[in-house]
């Protein structure tokens, strides 16, 4: 018998360690939303309430659109870096119909209801274009995506000519500002698309092969999987859900502008990475995700009403965000 040999006591001590850090890697975005959330109801009383509550889900509507649907994304084995200007092509596309079409007499008032579809069809195409860009002409996908960015940006402003776009019409703004039951239609919109989000990665065979085609691609197209089919669907997704909130932030302002939506596709990545999905493919859940919008939001929410600095806000999302990479990384380096 060696005597050099771990004990058996040893063997369940090193066993105990790896089963609670396990959990502290899969569940630690739960325990980190719960625990601020209770030290925000403690601090504030203003932060419990419903209209809060409420408050905090209607302002994580743009970002949680973004990043529920680039959840998607990441766990095929992609990125989407271009989603903050789809937000504003979208937005723009939707308003500049809203506007020229309600003059026109054989549309009329039907003019707001086709700008909302035509804005949200315009970034699902945005996005089905990023898709054919990283799979079938293999360009890498944080280049493809920001250079298209970078496009979509630019003729968002050609288009307006740097100029606003302000519709006048008040129907247009019943997609962002309508209540029912006392809770915005922005609250519906976008958890409805997380529940569907869910549904359709953990009970559909799309589901299956985007799985698949994040964590070993090349043995998906063995199974025969079309892998580049796959994650364009999931750049179509992104595009979708970007032009959903796009159209209702001009919807929400009766206006478009080519700059909106800047830094979206950031804070969006950031709220999928601290959900823990991992950056690598293969892995992730909406849940998550939506853990991880909240908890950004929270803060934000949480540090207004408390009064403190913005500059102590990004610092304290920055060294989250830092932390739930690393997390990430320290998962892989063990599995």
């Amino acid at each position: 018998m060696n005597a050099n040999a771990p004990s058996l006591s040893d063997r369940l001590t090193q066993l105990d360690r790896r089963s609670i850090s396990n959990f502290l890697l899969d569940y630690g975005i739960v325990i980190a939303f719960l625990v601020f959330y209770f030290l925000l109801a403690f601090s504030t009383e203003a932060f419990f309430t419903i209209r809060n509550q409420l408050n905090i889900l209607d302002q994580a509507h743009q970002i949680g659109l973004i990043a529920i649907a680039g959840t998607v994304v990441i766990i095929a084995g992609g990125f989407d870096l271009s989603t903050g200007a789809i937000f504003a092509m979208s937005g723009v596309v939707a308003g500049l119909v809203a506007r020229d079409w309600a003059d026109v007499a054989s549309i009329g008032a039907a003019a707001p209801y086709l700008g909302w579809i035509i804005g949200i069809l315009v970034g699902t195409l945005l996005g089905l274009l990023n898709g054919v860009l990283v799979t079938f002409l293999r360009i890498n996908t944080f280049v493809a995506t920001l250079s298209t960015g970078l496009v979509f940006r630019g003729l968002a402003l050609l288009i307006t000519q740097a100029d606003t776009v302000r519709v006048r019409d008040r129907v247009f703004s019943e997609l962002a500002r309508t209540n029912i039951l006392g809770v915005r239609t922005t609250i519906y919109i976008w958890l409805g698309l997380a529940l569907i989000l869910t549904f359709v990665l953990i009970r559909t065979q799309f589901g299956r092969y985007v799985f698949a085609a994040g964590d070993n691609p090349e043995a998906a197209r063995l199974s025969g999987i079309n892998v580049n089919l796959v994650r364009t669907i999931t750049f179509g997704i992104s595009g979708f859900a970007a032009g959903i909130a796009g159209v209702i932030s001009a919807s929400k302002f009766l206006r478009a502008q080519s700059d909106n939506g800047q830094g979206l596709e950031l804070i969006s990545i950031a709220a999928v990475v601290v959900g823990g999905t991992s950056i690598m493919g293969g892995e992730g859940a909406i849940w998550r995700t939506f853990l991880g919008v909240m908890l950004l939001r929270l803060i934000e929410n949480g540090f207004n009403l408390v009064q403190v600095e913005n500059f102590y806000r990004s610092i304290f999302q920055g060294l989250i965000i830092l932390f739930a990479v690393a997390l990430d990384a320290l998962r892989h380096r063990r599995s």
